[in-house]
């Protein structure tokens, strides 16, 4: 039996080489034994001369799991390493193989010592010491880790305190960084280490940012396990907050404000007014809309939107539906597409003003995008239940042309909605005979590319100019 002593500083290098030469010796991992340090004396093992062997290639992957698992605290683990070195002599591809359990067993302990250094790195908590005769800061911490990880992370706190001097003092291993320079020493029982002045800053800090309301103690203690505690400041507060989480989380909503949001405010009031019917008064159509639950739209909108406009008005506009704007301000076509149709109708002389402007479905319909809602096209569902409104504003105004605008409209005055490019800028006609005069939605005009806009745009402009030829048109018919 051999008997391979491994320094404990620069373990895995030294592993490595003893590993390397063993391997190209020939020696087998049963004729092996392999210790961390100065150890007891063995009456079975001997210590023969230095052995050197051949080069020596494996995975990539195998040098990563061997720097981890090294560090790991299972005495066994170099004899581990070593006998699944020694297997990948005949299957290169071994480590690929999670089922093996040599394989699995190593990658266990890898992976623990790669959370312990995680830990190291979150838990370690450093006091200043008096630094007399020098510029630089001094400061040292206490850390048990649960596996031989010092070396490891060391460089770490290199890399982020390299402007001031510090110790980290574990049971296994110490690490010093002066001027500069990283040394290891060997480990040391606890120091007794002064009082910082910024702990009680940080405990304040800490108290403020716990959030009573979300106390879950299991995955706080997998996160920060209790061996931890006693070497951190903030954690003396923990069983306070714990015991008084209850009172606090209480008080907090005492607290809150009570105030809804506008929109939740107008939402809530509406959900209060009772479903209404057909209304016996067609002026109360604003109120009947307002208790509407013929189809479900009302639940997420904010409010129905109606129609607006003289009631005498020669020309009905049928839009789709209410946008975000709309919806948020209870008026029709006050968003951009809304303000893209006052702009092509100001040019053809179509005066707003003078017509009635409504929508085929009263509620707006979208999806929410976290902050934003996107528009959806209301199915032909949703358009068959609200064109009950509709008909109760058309049989109210009596307008002598309607116009169109997009294939919701178009659903919703003839029945069909298929074929709107083929049937634009012509006039068809509703069930009762009034004229429909068919053309784009202006929101088509501003989701397509700019490049296509111009062309769309004049189509959308010439319908506007036909709508105001044939109102004129008709306005010199006698029977009108």
């Amino acid at each position: 039996m051999r008997r391979v002593t491994l320094p404990e500083i620069g373990t895995f290098e030294a592993w490595r080489d003893e590993a390397r030469a063993l391997l190209g010796a020939g020696i087998p991992p049963e004729e092996v034994l392999w210790q961390r340090g100065p150890g007891a004396d063995d009456l079975f093992t001997t210590d023969p001369p230095q052995i050197t062997g051949g080069p020596t290639t494996v995975p990539r992957g195998f040098v990563d799991l061997a720097r981890l698992v090294v560090c790991h605290s299972d005495p066994e683990r170099f004899a581990r390493l070593y006998a699944l070195l020694w297997a990948l002599r005949d299957d290169r591809r071994l480590l690929e193989d999670r089922g093996d359990p040599r394989v699995g067993k190593l990658a266990r302990m890898a992976k623990e010592v790669s959370r312990d250094r995680h830990k190291m790195t979150a838990f370690v908590r450093f006091r200043e010491l008096e630094a007399p005769g020098t510029d630089r800061r001094r400061f040292a911490a206490w850390f048990e880790p649960s596996h031989h990880i010092l070396e490891l992370t060391a460089p770490f706190f290199v890399k982020r305190f390299g402007d001031m001097d510090w110790a980290i003092f574990t049971p296994d291993l110490s690490a010093h960084f002066e001027d500069g320079a990283l040394r290891f020493t060997p480990g040391a029982p606890r120091p007794d280490l002064p009082q910082d002045a910024t702990e009680d800053l940080w405990r304040t800090y800490f108290r403020n940012i716990f959030n009573p309301a979300r106390l879950k103690p299991k995955a706080m203690q997998a996160e920060m396990p209790k061996k931890y505690w006693h070497n951190m400041p903030e954690t003396q507060l923990i069983p306070e907050l714990i015991a008084t989480a209850e009172t606090r989380a209480r008080q907090m909503a005492e607290a809150a404000p009570t105030l809804a949001p506008t929109r939740a405010g107008t939402i809530s009031a509406r959900l209060r007014l009772p479903t209404t019917g057909m209304p016996e008064d067609v002026g109360d159509l604003t109120a009947a809309l307002a208790g509407c639950r013929r189809c479900p739209l009302w639940q997420d909108a904010t409010q129905p939107v109606p129609g607006e406009g003289p009631l005498d008005a020669r020309l009905m506009i049928v839009g789709e539906q209410p946008g975000d704007r709309e919806d948020l301000e209870g008026r029709p076509f006050v968003g951009p597409a809304g303000q893209l149709f006052d702009s092509v109708a100001q040019r053809v002389g179509l005066d707003r003003d003078a017509t009635y402007v409504t929508n085929a479905v009263k509620h707006f319909k979208f999806t929410p995008r976290g902050k934003r809602r996107l528009h959806q096209a209301p199915n032909s569902g949703e358009i068959r239940h609200c064109r009950w409104w509709l008909d109760l504003e058309r049989s109210r105004v009596k307008p002598q042309l309607i116009l169109a605008m997009g294939a919701t409209a178009l659903e919703s005055l003839t029945g069909d909605r298929r074929g709107l490019m083929a049937r634009r800028g012509g006039i068809e006609r509703t069930e009762d005979g009034t004229p429909v005069l068919v053309t784009l939605h202006p929101s088509y005009l501003l989701r397509i590319p700019a490049a296509e806009r111009a062309a769309a745009e004049a189509l959308f402009e010439a319908d506007l100019r036909l709508a105001v030829r044939e109102l004129a048109a008709l306005a010199e018919r006698p029977d009108r």
